[in-house]
């Protein structure tokens, strides 16, 4: 009895403790395998070296000899050497009666191109005419009579008779200015006025140009102007025909000089522009000139362009870059640097100057290496 309770309860302790022995089990063997069982962490990143920044190395150029020029610069275009604006020179406010052109008619010397309304005018001098011949009648009569005549009515009825001669000369001329001619023969180029304006004196009505001889015209600021000669050598970048040589021929006439031509101090009266001054006469003596080595063949007169004049040349000048010059208080010095690498300050002397390169009178030799700023 007693060993039969003794085997049963001892079957119980066994099935009791089978658990506590499967989980002590587990323990030992995940102690035993380390952290294989946790999850596998991510591998350390490896960073790259960095490398300290260099420093920018300031360019260094070589000392050497080349041909500098020093260029004045200035826009123009092609203008015809024979051109000229025609106005009427009339003082009376008249309308236009007739044009008789139009853009890009060819004309003849003498050929009339508009016409004032003088027809009040040129009634008067109908009755004028009539007058004066019946005055020239009166006239004869006194003279003939002269020994029966004072001295002074004598004397005052001459001066009678030439007022009223003068009254018809004025009148015919009145009438022959109303007609504006072609000076010389060309073609229309430009007209500014139509039938039925009002022309006052100098107002621009058309100009005229001889387009079989064209030239290079160009402005220049005043200061540049100065350095300018005629004969000195220029380069002409034509607008569709490339770059042209040729020298400079005529230099404009200054300003303060126009009046010499007795167009009224070289402005027209008329055409004013917006700021209400008159509009300056438009001639060739107001341009610097270039007459070029070869006219390239299809240029038109309007054409654009620009001229650089040489004004200074200078043959196998020592040179360096403008940006290798260093100045400071009235001092021009370089950084010279020798076959090691070392640098020293060297004081110049300089001359010629370009937009990009100095001329070096004193200082360096050409093959010595500078640096630049």
């Amino acid at each position: 009895m007693y060993s039969k309770w003794w085997m049963g309860n001892l079957l119980t302790h066994k099935r009791a403790a089978r658990p506590v022995l499967i989980a002590c089990m587990a323990a030992s063997l995940a102690v035993s395998s380390g952290c294989s069982l946790l999850p596998k962490e991510d591998e350390e990143e490896t960073l790259p070296a960095i490398a300290a920044p260099k420093l920018s190395k300031k360019p260094e150029y070589v000392v050497k000899t080349d041909t500098l020029e020093t260029k004045v610069r200035g826009s123009g275009r092609m203008m015809a050497t024979k051109e000229e604006d025609l106005y009427f020179t009339d003082e009376a406010n008249r309308r236009i009666k007739a044009m008789n052109i139009k853009n890009g008619d060819k004309v003849e010397q003498g050929q009339v191109i508009a016409e004032l309304d003088v027809t009040e005018q040129e009634s008067k001098l109908k009755q004028q005419r009539l007058q004066t011949r019946k005055d020239e009648l009166a006239m004869i009569e006194s003279l003939r009579k002269a020994d029966e005549m004072s001295a002074e009515a004598l004397e005052q009825a001459k001066i009678d008779f030439e007022l009223r001669r003068e009254e018809l000369i004025k009148l015919e001329t009145t009438i022959a200015n109303a007609k504006l001619t072609a000076p010389f023969a060309g073609t229309v180029v430009t007209i500014y006025m139509k039938k039925g304006d009002s022309a006052q004196a100098y107002d621009v009505v058309a100009t005229i140009a001889d387009l079989s001889q064209l030239t290079v015209v160009a402005t220049l600021n005043t200061e540049d102007l100065k350095k300018v000669s005629v004969g000195m050598e220029a380069v002409v970048d034509i607008n569709g025909a490339g770059q042209h040589k040729g020298k400079v021929t005529q230099l404009p006439i200054p300003k303060e000089d126009n009046g010499n031509n007795g167009n009224n101090g070289g402005y027209i009266q008329g055409n004013q522009g917006g700021n209400g001054q008159p509009k300056p006469i438009d001639t060739i003596e107001n341009y610097l000139v270039v007459e070029l080595d070869a006219l390239p063949k299809g240029l038109n007169r309007g054409t654009p362009l620009s001229v650089s004049v040489i004004t200074q040349r200078k043959e196998k000048a020592v040179t360096i870059p403008l940006a290798a010059l260093r100045s400071y208080s009235g001092r021009n010095y370089v950084q010279v640097v020798d076959e090691q690498g070392n640098k020293k300050e060297v004081d110049v002397e300089i001359g010629q100057q370009t937009a990009t390169d100095v001329e070096i009178i004193k200082g360096l030799t050409p093959g010595q290496k500078v640096v630049g700023r």
